[in-house]
């Protein structure tokens, strides 16, 4: 083990020193790499699969240690303990490189060929959490074009060896990323063009196309249409949104860099529109707003909240990382304030405490989310169905037409206080947990609607004369000249009245269906593969944790706002319905109400009352640290937040 006081400047060397060669830690051996290539064949355009994949947050660390201290002054880079091979999981260290290409194999040998495209939401260096090994920009690039390879092996094209136009070198796009640690020191990303855009115009110029370049040098945003004129992937640069970026100052005023990446997205949302295209929205930092839990800075959540209520028809969905926990989030369009929007007032709210995610940290945003959801709408149980069905339980006829007005009514006014039939009142961001292990290893696949374009095909490669001059007039202005600080602010156009409502709200083609959760277990992995006898059969994997498909706790029929309000109120009862109900022991139970008078009592016999949980509110909990702790771990940090 190297000690602390004889650490050498040439510890950062392109290999990893600090683990043994093995199997684990080679690249992966693509198609591409062939000494024969056929470079006559040419690799056919992919039909969709309706799948896609999110995966986040790398953290990946050369100096990482197998081993060694999990103490977070060691950060598994120095003493002895219990660092595995593939990971300290459960810990603050960063992911070590075996991790990195274990991941990158999974992913090649089990999901590479049925997936259209891939969402990559940034943080793929390690935090600079060692005061004896300092970050430096050399470190932050090279582990960044080490990623940037890893994606090569997987999805690189075998036949295009010779091809000048580096944006058509894989066989499906890839859309990546600004992390908060991405950049040196971290957090802090000033205006545009700085350093950090100029570098990763290289390090990205596999992913960037052509004609947003420029763009991207400003400001680090972009967009891919990762299905040609029908869908696009768009990066936002969320770091000038960022609370924690004491380099700029929110999104009101014209002179910062947020007031114009909204402009951009608001010009950029507008042409979709305009083109009968849909956008999903990735970021890197997302939108939290709770009173432990600030986030973005507030003019920036407001402008977010106006623009997918304005372009409600165009989004599809938002889809972000950093929190390094499985969650979602409601954005409520009743918050919308125009005086922040516009500047001409001051915010109320401000951050308090630290971003950092840390486990109590997340813990008290998770309940707080949890107070918010409490006051969401009550829905009329059972309303959608015996409404639409007429099936009511066995009553008089006129008693069967009274209740049922009275829950029409109801359900009328439950429909108005959340926006109408679809739940247009909200919108909804969904945060992924990520692969570093602070908890497990993770990643996401989606499933959305291809009714319709099943001809079409995924692809990065696009005309790019007929794109550069597609681009409408208000962004080449925007993109020559910058923002006038004499124009007027510019409300976004809401959707047409009789445009039906979008992908994000009502099913149709591109909303997203369902997805699956995967994990890996590293503390069984680890142990398998831990020396001196490695386990017979031991295998790294994904496995899944939960799918939402067939998942009977969330009962998610789809991934539209509705679903998700419905979660959220579910999750935000304190008096839990009876099908939302375990006892203590997690059984399933009904209500102590209705369990009371189907029991009977011998007179003036005491019975003690079970203690109910909302089995909604602890699955989402449990999830949110990717089934990697306990119940004593979670009553530990939670306490008496989990009973009910």
């Amino acid at each position: 083990m190297i000690l602390r006081s004889l650490l050498p400047l040439a510890l950062w060397t392109a290999s990893c020193h600090c683990l043994p060669e093995s199997d684990l830690q080679k690249p992966l051996q693509s198609a591409f790499t062939s000494s024969h290539p056929n470079k006559n064949s040419l690799e056919k355009p992919r039909k969709l699969h309706g799948r896609f994949l999110h995966i986040t947050d790398f953290h990946p660390d050369r100096f990482y240690s197998q081993f060694a201290s999990t103490d977070s002054d060691d950060a598994c880079h120095w003493g002895e303990g219990n660092a595995g091979i593939f990971g300290a999981e459960k810990t603050d260290c960063d992911s070590p490189i075996s991790l990195i290409n274990a991941t990158f194999q999974w992913i090649n040998d089990n999901i590479k060929d049925t997936i259209d495209f891939v969402v990559w939401t940034g943080d793929s260096a390690r935090h600079d959490n060692d005061e004896l090994i300092p970050r430096t920009k050399e470190q932050i690039v090279e582990l960044n074009e080490m990623m940037v390879e890893k994606f090569v092996e997987v999805f690189g094209k075998s036949d295009n060896l010779n091809d000048t136009d580096p944006t058509n070198d894989f066989t499906i796009p890839i859309v990546p990323n600004f992390g908060n640690n991405d950049i040196l020191p971290h957090n802090i990303f000033t205006q545009g063009p700085n350093e950090w855009t100029k570098t990763f115009l290289h390090v990205w110029r596999k992913f960037i196309p052509e004609e947003q370049r420029h763009g991207f040098e400003r400001g680090g945003w972009f967009f891919v249409e990762v299905i040609p004129n029908k869908l696009a992937v768009l990066s936002l640069n969320t770091l000038y949104f960022f609370n924690s970026n004491t380099a700029v100052n929110g999104c009101a005023s014209k002179s910062e860099p947020g007031y114009e990446h909204f402009e951009w997205l608001r010009v950029q949302l507008q042409f979709f529109r305009q083109r009968g295209m849909k956008a999903i929205l990735e970021g890197h930092v997302p939108p939290a707003r709770t009173m432990s839990k600030l986030s973005w800075d507030e003019t920036c959540w407001q402008k977010y909240t106006l623009w997918l209520q304005q372009y409600r028809d165009v989004v599809v969905g938002g889809l972000y990382g950093h929190m390094n926990i499985d969650h979602f989030m409601l954005q409520d369009n009743y918050e919308i304030n125009l005086r922040l929007v516009t500047g001409k007032a001051e915010p109320a709210m401000r951050p308090r405490g630290s971003n950092k995610s840390s486990i109590q940290s997340s813990a008290e945003y998770l309940t707080q989310l949890r107070y918010r959801w409490s006051s969401l709408p009550a829905k009329v149980e059972g309303q959608d169905i015996d409404v639409r069905n007429g099936v009511w339980p066995d009553e008089k006829k006129e008693e069967k037409e009274n209740k049922k007005k009275e829950r029409k009514s109801k359900h009328h006014q439950y429909l108005d206080k959340i926006g109408g039939e679809w739940g247009e009142r909200y919108s909804a961001t969904l945060v992924g947990a990520s692969v570093v292990p602070n908890y497990f290893p993770t990643m996401r696949i989606f499933k959305y609607n291809i009714t319709g374009v099943q001809g079409s095909t995924s692809s990065m490669h696009t005309n790019h004369e007929e794109a550069a001059s597609a681009q409408p007039d208000e962004l080449k202005s925007q993109r020559n000249h910058g923002i006038s600080e004499k124009r007027k602010y510019v409300k976004p156009h809401p959707p047409s009245k009789s445009q039906p409502p979008g992908p994000a709200y009502s099913p149709q083609t591109f909303s997203w269906l369902s997805y699956t959760q995967y994990f890996a277990n590293l503390t069984t992995i680890n142990a398998a593969f831990a020396p001196p006898h490695k386990s017979k059969g031991a295998e790294f994997l994904y496995e899944v944790e939960y799918d939402t498909k067939n998942d009977t706790v969330y009962r998610l029929p789809d991934l539209t706002v509705r679903s998700y309000i419905d979660l959220a109120t579910r999750i935000g009862k304190y008096k839990p319905g009876k099908n939302d109900v375990w006892d203590t022991k997690g059984n399933d139970v009904e209500d102590d109400l209705s369990s009371t008078r189907k029991r009977k009592h011998k007179k003036n016999k005491k019975h003690k009352k079970r203690k109910a949980i909302n089995k909604v509110w602890w699955t989402f909990v449990k999830r949110a640290y990717v089934g990697a702790k306990n119940e004593e771990d979670l009553q530990d940090q939670f306490g008496s937040m989990l009973d009910d």
